[in-house]
């Protein structure tokens, strides 16, 4: 398998747009790839690839990252998804998008300890400790 260029779907998807323009005013296919040629200074081989490429990109647009072409030596099996063209295979990769995190239920909320949240006694001192006078109060004896 050798990689022949990719695509990112950024650019394919302008592609995909200039073609969809240029075929709702009428032009014919080589209009087209002649206009996305200039437009995104391709020419040769690497513009025949970006033209089929628009079209695998059509197919599939949800969560898109490139599409990669590539040829295929003997042996060799196809990868899932691809598209051939001619002699080369174009291979739509996608996006590994996290699965939606589930809703956490309506009565219960938040972080913190089960029975509804601050430890009693009021507010949390100093991290670094008790102050001067917090050491005066606690060291006074109460006069019995």
């Amino acid at each position: 398998m050798k990689a022949v260029t990719e695509f990112h779907s950024l650019t394919l998807m302008k592609g995909l747009q200039a073609k969809t323009a240029l075929t709702s005013e009428g032009k014919t296919p080589e209009e087209i790839q002649a206009s996305l040629g200039e437009t995104f200074k391709l020419e040769g081989e690497k513009l025949t690839c970006f033209f089929n490429a628009i079209d695998v990109a059509g197919t599939n647009q949800q969560n898109l990252k490139r599409v990669v072409v590539m040829r295929l030596t003997d042996g060799e099996i196809a990868p899932i998804k691809s598209t051939k063209v001619e002699e080369l295979y174009y291979v739509p990769e996608f996006l590994n998008l996290a699965p939606p995190k589930p809703q956490a239920e309506a009565g219960k909320g938040g972080k913190g300890r089960q029975g509804g949240g601050k430890k009693p006694g009021g507010p949390k001192g100093s991290p670094w400790g008790l102050s001067p006078e917090e050491k005066a109060a606690k060291n006074k004896k109460p006069a019995n």
